[in-house]
């Protein structure tokens, strides 16, 4: 990573000071060329000017001798050329020029100098470039003047030696700065990816010791640094849900093995008592057989409750939505439930809205759900007492209401009555009478029910005079 992350940069870097090199040095080509056009234009009218002044006492041709022997320059040379184009006069070649003497007659300039010729015949002045021996080295400025009614051709030449020199310092320059520039960039850009990425490293080697057994461990938080802090504190967060997760799952195979286990066990130990009698009275045989059918039916009615809470974990469990009066969903549960509660010595009464209250969702699930909790109510409720089912519109939710009569909820249960196989009186959470597993598992499918119909499922209040759940459901738009 710090490799990556250094090569990268070393590339952005290089990329960056490549344009900046090249921008550069257009620039300072350009630069350059347009300092010596405005120098060959200032040259160029010095030297008209004085011509001028000399052919208004002298003939033209002598007047362009005697100004063209007053030139001088260390760099520059002018040339005369006439109408015809043949060279009038030339000033001294200066040693500055890097040129030979009657350069301007080699054949091979001829083909350009016409060009510049008519340009400058055309447009009166004409700047341009004179290439010898296959090197562009001679900057040239074309003034056509106009001389007894003819045009004369003033040219004013520059060497370009010294501009090419200095460019060439600026590439050379340019070739040893930038290597030297990426490999300090290089270097730093390393240095500081290995300390920016140190607490990574830590990070990681931190995480590679947490496992399945130690997961109350945690990541250390970077103090200087906001993004790595905050990242560390995301995987804390995570690896504390992993923690909890892992303790509810040892808490779940260790609450429904010794669920399981006791179911199984009276079974096998009423079959082998069973066999290993010969002759037994077929009374006994028959209290042998409904005890093992009853722990059977417990049993199957808890797989049934783990796998519905396996399914509704996973998000598979098929929700079937149907349009259907709420308030008469629940009255059917309470009629359900009127004979086992008469079997108990207690009262079960169903107070119904004030109007119908149409509900669309999962009519079984909704159903379930009560009834879990109605049981529930049963079980914990002694003789003589009683348990209501109130069904009432509250501004835009539905709420039904179970409360009963019994012992109430101790303070130290309350906040677990939700959680599975919690239950609140272990000693008489095994009532075959009832429908439930018995293996407090009814709760905390009630509160899946609700929560997904969009609703919730609290204890209202719990006392010595009894508990009332309330579900709270949204009422259909």
């Amino acid at each position: 990573m710090r490799i990556q992350l250094t090569l990268w940069y070393t590339g952005i870097l290089a990329f960056v000071l490549l344009i900046f090199s090249i921008t550069t040095y257009y620039y300072l080509a350009r630069a350059t060329r347009q300092r010596t056009d405005d120098s060959l234009a200032e040259t160029a009218n010095s030297f008209i000017s004085n011509f001028n002044a000399e052919s208004t006492d002298e003939a033209q041709d002598n007047a362009a001798n005697e100004t063209a022997r007053g030139f001088r320059s260390r760099d520059r040379q002018v040339i005369v050329y006439d109408a015809r184009r043949q060279v009038v006069v030339a000033s001294e070649k200066p040693e500055n020029l890097g040129l030979e003497n009657n350069w301007f007659a080699s054949s091979e300039l001829q083909p350009q100098l016409t060009a510049l010729f008519a340009s400058a015949s055309r447009s009166g002045r004409a700047y341009g470039n004179l290439s010898l021996g296959g090197k562009t080295n001679i900057r040239v400025l074309a003034v056509a003047v106009p001389v007894g009614g003819q045009n004369y051709i003033f040219v004013f030449a520059n060497s370009l030696r010294d501009q090419e020199q200095a460019l060439e310092q600026a590439r050379e320059a340019f070739y040893i700065a930038i290597p030297i520039a990426l490999v300090i960039a290089s270097l730093g850009g390393y240095f500081l990816a290995r300390k920016s990425l140190a607490p990574v490293v830590v990070m990681g080697e931190r995480a590679a010791q947490i496992g399945a057994s130690n997961l109350d461990q945690r990541i250390p938080v970077p103090e200087n640094n906001q993004e790595l802090g905050r990242l560390a504190g995301i995987f804390n967060q995570l690896l504390a849900r992993l923690d909890q997760s892992f303790a509810q799952q040892k808490r779940f195979m260790a609450d429904a093995s010794h669920e399981l286990r006791t179911p199984v066990a009276v079974i096998c130990g009423e079959s082998e008592v069973t066999l290993s009698q010969e002759g037994r009275d077929p009374a006994e045989l028959r209290e042998s057989l409904a005890i093992v059918n009853d722990e059977g039916r417990r049993l199957t009615r808890m797989v049934e409750d783990l796998f519905t809470l396996a399914r509704a974990d996973a998000g598979e469990y098929p929700l079937v939505l149907a349009d259907f009066y709420l308030d008469e969903s629940v009255n059917e549960c309470v009629r359900s439930v009127r004979s086992l509660a008469t079997q108990k010595g207690l009262e079960v009464s169903y107070q119904p809205p004030a109007k119908e209250i149409p509900f669309r969702g999962d009519e079984a699930l909704i159903q379930r759900m009560v009834l879990n909790l109605v049981y529930n109510a049963i079980k914990y409720t002694p003789a003589h007492g009683r348990v209501q089912v109130t069904v009432r519109q509250n501004q835009d939710k539905s709420e039904i209401v179970i409360s009963d009569t019994g012992p109430g909820i101790p303070a130290d249960a309350q906040a677990h009555v939700f959680e599975r196989f919690y239950r609140v009186d272990k000693a008489r959470s095994r009532d075959e009478s009832l429908n439930g597993s018995g293996a407090g598992l009814g709760l905390p499918i009630a509160k899946w029910v609700a929560e997904l119909h969009g609703g919730t499922i609290v204890l209202d209040k719990t006392n010595r005079e009894g508990a009332a759940f309330v579900i709270s459901l949204p009422s259909p738009k």
